[in-house]
């Protein structure tokens, strides 16, 4: 369903790496959030002053200020299409991202209210009434309408990869939760099924739950903006199209900078021969980038690494050194490895890879035994070994 009415009002709606058309997609979930935000509203707060419900008529401005959170993620997408300036050269793609935590704290303070509200029904508890069939009534119905504007929302944001609609949909089903939640303890004490008001404590619980969500959706959206490692999959991705290059032969220190959704920047260096064709290299190097940003959208920058893959004592040192993560069971590497040959001394350089994470007693540890088993190959081995985080930590 959601899939049809994408197509229904969005031209050309499968290229979601178009920036006009990922807004277009911002567009008809804040177009579908007012309509039917608003709808709620005039519906609650006609009911709500009719019945003269204080519970109605919150539940009223609730749905108001959940207009406030679609206009909010709206306004973001939209900021983030912005063209790039000599302000900000990488865009303005991260607005998105600060749009889902401004949601985010929408969320948080929608279920810090409601927590308030809940614990003063606990602390003076309100005499029980019959069930208001026409208060159950006006609430059901909106259950639906919440659960397609997160189904709606959900499918959008997923389909674009945005923060902000994905917390808007997270807002919606929020509201369902809670509505529900209404409806259930409101016919339970209407019965007089328990000796107590249940009003009060499923609003605590019910409050929490959101305020999680909301907590949740800050966390991810701050981790965003703080410069979270990439996906698995995208990091996977630019590594197969880089190694099925001929004329490379592996890579490392590969970055990647997220600057809003669809919007990525990423530098690495790539091993070639040393008696390459520099030329050829070159133009086998522009070729890759340029093949990466039409399938990925990535603006990659490569960097030569010439290497040597015809000296046999460095083909040897590789070994013993690859033997030696092995064994340890560890997904380590080494790139950049060269050698000053001298008569009495022999410099052996490389850089060796290990995980983010790594301790670094662990890493002094196998620097040591590293060192060790190359000086065993030839005492005049003198070994330098330069320290590199995995900073996407793909395996």
């Amino acid at each position: 369903m959601f899939s049809f009415i994408t197509s229904l009002f969005i031209k050309d709606y499968k290229n979601t790496s178009d920036s006009s058309v990922r807004q277009k997609y911002g567009f008809l979930s804040g177009l579908t959030g007012i309509i039917c935000n608003l709808l709620l509203f005039i519906i609650k707060i006609s009911v709500g002053f009719m019945i003269n419900s204080v519970a109605v008529i919150s539940d009223a401005f609730n749905n108001f200020s959940d207009m406030g959170s679609t206009v909010v993620s709206v306004i973001g997408l939209k900021l983030s299409n912005k063209k790039p300036d000599r302000e900000h050269p990488f865009g303005h793609g991260r607005f998105e991202y600060i749009s889902a935590l401004i949601v985010s704290f929408i969320i948080m303070l929608v279920g810090f209210e409601l927590l308030k509200s809940s614990f003063d029904k606990i602390v003076n508890p309100t005499p029980k009434k019959d069930i208001n069939w026409l208060l159950i009534l006006i609430l059901t119905v909106s259950i639906p309408i919440k659960l397609f504007m997160f189904g709606l929302n959900n499918f959008l944001g997923k389909k674009i990869s945005s923060p902000a609609l994905i917390a808007t949909a997270i807002d919606s089903r929020n509201d369902c939760i809670a509505t529900g939640a209404v409806i259930i303890s409101a016919i339970i004490d209407g019965l007089n099924i328990l000796p107590f008001v249940i009003d009060g404590y499923v609003g605590v619980l019910v409050s929490l739950l959101i305020m999680y969500a909301g907590f949740s959706v800050s966390k991810d959206t701050i981790g965003l903006l703080l410069g979270k490692a990439p996906e698995k999959e995208t990091i996977d991705e630019i590594h197969n199209l880089l190694v099925e290059t001929p004329e490379i032969i592996d890579i490392h220190d590969l970055i990647v900078h997220d600057y809003g959704p669809g919007r990525l920047f990423a530098s690495v260096h790539a091993e070639v021969k040393d008696n390459a064709d520099i030329i050829a290299a070159h133009e086998a190097i522009d070729k890759v980038e340029k093949h990466i940003f039409n399938v990925t959208g990535c603006e990659i920058t490569i960097h030569m690494d010439p290497v040597c893959t015809n000296n046999e004592r460095l083909i040897t040192i590789k070994n013993v050194v690859n033997s030696i993560f092995e064994k340890e069971n560890l997904s380590w590497s080494i790139h950049d490895l060269r050698m000053t040959d001298g008569e009495n001394n022999i410099n052996i350089i490389f850089d060796m890879v290990v995980p983010f994470e790594a301790k670094e007693e662990d890493i002094s540890t196998i620097k040591k035994t590293v060192t060790d088993a190359i000086k065993q190959q030839d005492a005049r081995h003198s070994v330098v070994i330069q320290i590199d985080r995995d900073f996407v930590n793909r395996k």
